[in-house]
């Protein structure tokens, strides 16, 4: 598959379920047992590129015309699970999210309201035909989500520097079961502490998705082009999960100071990376 550029896309950080091959129903379980055995696949920087190509044409594509085929592959144990990249599903999603994302001008000349409003008529279209459809990949710009911190635990953290010949690597991966008794461990402790909020309305949203996969598929949160815009010192310093169960674990046990020094931390540190933002 060519690669639309060799630039690298470094704002986009993931959180990705992994599915094995059993919980997808024919045709699709066939062709992902395929897809898996394929030496080369396409990378998720190949995704993005191909998506911002799109918006160079007059008018631009905001959504690709076809579903992608592609996926990401993990093998744990002997088992194969597929993570779908279902690109046009989430480039529909992420329409809707853009009015919150930039200033109204700058939104009407990188996508016309016509050409959003055609994409959103193409969506209720596709949703009304599809109406259980779901993305397995989250996306967030210029940081990660303090809740998807919640789902993982800091061992298991991989962290790789990288070379001449591999991008730095910062990632967490763990087993949906894992993931799903945090989310509700974490919630309770943030209930019994705290007014309901953005970071317990996150967690609720990120739980009920979890709920839609298959119980043996595995959680991945990856900080995907990030590693690009931060020094290696500032990714091999960063335990985000290490710090989020910290503070739940604190207030949890009623500690108010011990919670708020974690979060403070990690304020400090993500608002750090999303200054690089106003900075490019």
């Amino acid at each position: 598959m060519p690669k639309v550029s060799s630039v690298i896309v470094p704002y986009a950080s993931y959180l990705r379920v992994y599915e094995p091959l059993a919980a997808f129903p024919e045709p699709e379980r066939t062709h992902w047992t395929r897809y898996a055995g394929r030496v080369e696949r396409p990378s998720y920087q190949d995704e993005l590129r191909r998506s911002l190509a799109d918006l160079l044409p007059t008018p631009p594509i905001p959504v690709p015309v076809h579903e992608s085929g592609d996926a990401f592959v993990l093998e744990v144990d002997g088992v194969v699970c597929v993570c779908p990249w279902r690109t046009r599903l989430r480039g529909w999603q992420a329409l809707g999210d853009l009015a919150e994302e930039l200033p109204a001008p700058l939104l009407d000349a990188v996508l016309p309201p016509l050409v959003r409003r055609q994409a959103g008529q193409d969506y209720e279209r596709w949703m009304a035909r599809n109406p259980d459809a779901r993305p397995w990949i989250r996306t967030s710009t210029w940081h990660v989500p303090l809740n998807w911190f919640v789902l993982v635990s800091d061992d298991e953290r991989t962290y790789e520097k990288g070379s001449a010949e591999n991008s730095p690597v910062l990632r967490y991966r763990t087993p949906m079961v894992q993931a799903r008794r945090r989310v509700a461990r974490g919630l309770r402790a943030l209930r019994d502490a705290l007014d309901e909020g953005p970071l317990i309305d996150g967690l609720v949203d990120v739980g009920r998705w979890l709920e839609e996969f298959h119980p043996r598929s595995f959680v991945e949160l990856d900080y995907g082009g990030l590693v690009h815009v931060l020094p290696a010192e500032e990714l091999d310093g960063d335990h985000s999960a290490a710090d989020v169960a910290e503070g739940i674990e604190a207030l949890r046990n009623g500690d108010g100071l011990a919670a708020g020094e974690a979060y403070g931390r990690l304020v400090e540190r993500w608002r750090a990376v999303r200054d690089r933002r106003s900075a490019n």
